[in-house]
């Protein structure tokens, strides 16, 4: 039974029994897995055209006339609004990538769409599915095997390998023109942050914070050694520069405490009245007064400031921001050494930080704070600039990429070539492989490597290269045992790509290959979908699974 739209019955002595709601769809047998191998196959390709330095951007448009453009695979997975359940995974596929390594998303959904096209060739030659994923898992293995085998390592005083690392994220986005600059910054901000634990790197990205303005050009973007706060002083009275900051970081607020319990205060003669509301200036004074003792001349809290506490703050010439986010504390507590105190009774000299100089600045309008010049940030900030909205917003993804990239190269300590090189180096392994093998699964063996090499061969499409004579030649460079050669798009040629400086880290190639394939052999095990009636509230109104759509 095929594509049975309706009830599904069973037929027990000539009386029907209904098993499914009246509406709902049910799919088995080779029907599903074609089905379920189109839609995923539909999605790859609309990635496709992204991969490498060559390829192209994809305007997203959204129900409400929001425009994205990007050519960074899991943002436009995740702007699509994917509705088939098969084509989903692979939007997982893509998000998992992102969140682990932060970069090869494109890569990880188009080679999981070119597992599932090359066993679909092997399912209409009669191979079942189970044999196609025992030669797919087979092949994994080997792969990481190899991928470890072939990785180079790198340390924190390879500044110059970091940066290809870098250069090689950013190639391809619209990042790309400053991608030299950019690339520094992203070096610079993880060596800042990048601690040793039991003689292994780990780099807390909490700690690198990505802040974007437009309106400048992309050559405006900068490394800020400390915090950037989308905040703005007080109180118009306070300086708006301070140079050697003082700066005390308070949990607490800066006005008069109400009572924890219900409480009312009767006040029978106005002169107790006045006594109430001089009581409450001295509290609020005093509180300033305990501040300015301890030497602070910068002060951010979590809570408010009193507009009585703001007028005595401006007359010490305190420069000081309120309500800020638990994560800007946090990070401000990093970057110059203060402590975060809960009451301003226990404040003292010591729990203040250091900063060269905090400012106020108009960026793109609005008023931020800048506290630079830390003496030894373990939080620092990269302001991102672009000319429009959508450009900075590009320029965003393309340095959260490199810095992601950064820090799975530096906690894994190994790198590999890009350029298609790693994949053909893989691809030939497995081939050998298959022959040992033997057995129906070699055919599955065989098929995945083919799947690796449409890496290369996509980057060669999207620079407008002949995909087959760029195959041959690859394939004849690594018969060679020249490993490091891959596709060189700008010159249309097969090159060393490690002397062209295109590294990748090796946590990167690993995801992409372990997620791409758990994938695949996960929708080629799907023989039956039965998809209940959609409810009407439901986005698309429509009935089952709905139609994917490119």
């Amino acid at each position: 039974m095929t594509g049975e739209r309706g009830a599904y019955m069973a037929n027990l002595g000539g009386q029907p029994v209904l098993i499914l709601p009246e509406g709902a769809i049910r799919e088995t047998g080779k029907s599903a897995q074609k089905n379920n191998i189109a839609a995923a196959k539909a999605v790859a390709d609309a990635v496709k055209t992204t991969l490498g330095p060559k390829g192209m951007d994809k305007m997203l448009v959204d129900s409400v006339g929001d425009i994205v453009i990007t050519n960074d695979g899991v943002t436009i997975l995740e702007e699509m609004d994917v509705q088939h359940p098969a084509a989903k995974m692979l939007v997982e596929v893509a998000k998992t990538q992102d969140n682990e390594v932060g970069d090869g998303t494109t890569t990880a959904v188009v080679i999981a769409g070119a597992l599932l096209r090359e066993a679909e060739g092997l399912l209409d030659q009669n191979i079942h599915p189970t044999v196609i994923i025992r030669g797919y898992r087979l092949a994994r293995e080997k792969a990481l095997e190899k991928l470890e085998e072939i990785a180079k390592t790198i340390s924190l005083k390879d500044r110059e390998t970091l940066k290809k690392i870098a250069s090689t994220s950013i190639t391809g986005k619209s990042a790309e023109v400053a991608k030299d600059k950019l690339a520094e910054i992203a070096v610079d901000a993880v060596l800042s942050v990048v601690e040793e634990e039991d003689g292994k790197f780990v780099v807390d990205l909490d700690n690198i914070k990505i802040e974007k303005k437009e309106g400048a050009s992309v050559d405006n973007t900068e490394l800020i050694k400390g915090i950037v706060l989308d905040k703005e002083k007080v109180h118009a009275g306070m300086p708006s520069v301070v140079r050697n900051a003082k700066i005390a970081l308070l949990d607490a607020a800066i006005e008069v405490k109400e009572t924890e319990t219900d409480a009312q205060i009767r006040i029978t003669d106005p002169t107790q009245l006045q006594a109430f509301i001089e009581q409450e200036e001295k509290m609020i004074r005093e509180m300033v007064e305990k501040i300015a003792e301890t030497g602070a001349n910068v002060v951010f809290t979590q809570k408010g400031i009193d507009d009585l506490a703001q007028h005595y703050l401006a007359k010490k010439g305190i420069l000081a921001a309120r309500r800020l986010k638990k994560s800007d504390m946090e990070a401000l507590a990093r970057a110059t050494g203060a402590r975060i105190v809960t009451s301003i009774d226990d404040l003292t000299k010591d729990d203040l930080g250091y900063a060269g100089i905090v400012e106020e600045k108009k960026i793109a309008g609005d008023d931020m704070i800048f506290v630079r010049e830390c003496k030894d940030p373990k939080a620092v900030t990269i302001l991102v600039r672009g000319g429009t909205e959508h450009v900075v917003e590009e320029m965003y993804r393309a340095m959260e990429d490199a810095v992601k990239s950064l820090a799975s190269a530096l906690e894994s300590g190994k790198v590999v070539i890009g350029g298609g090189a790693t994949e053909e180096a893989l691809a030939k392994e497995l081939r050998k492989y298959a022959e040992k093998v033997g057995g129906r699964e070699q055919l599955a063996i065989n098929k995945f490597a083919d799947a690796l090499e449409e890496i290369p061969r996509t980057l060669a499409e999207n620079a407008g290269l002949d995909p087959i004579d760029i195959l041959v030649e690859l394939r004849a460079r690594h018969e060679e045992n020249k490993i490091s050669y891959g596709v060189d798009v700008f010159d249309g040629k097969i090159k060393d790509m490690e002397k062209l400086g295109v590294i990748e880290p090796l946590r990167t190639k690993e995801q992409a290959i372990s997620s791409a394939s758990e994938a695949a052999e996960m929708i080629l095990r799907i023989d039956d979908v039965i998809a209940a009636k959609r409810s009407s509230s439901s986005s698309g109104g429509g009935e089952g699974m709905g139609e994917f759509e490119d």
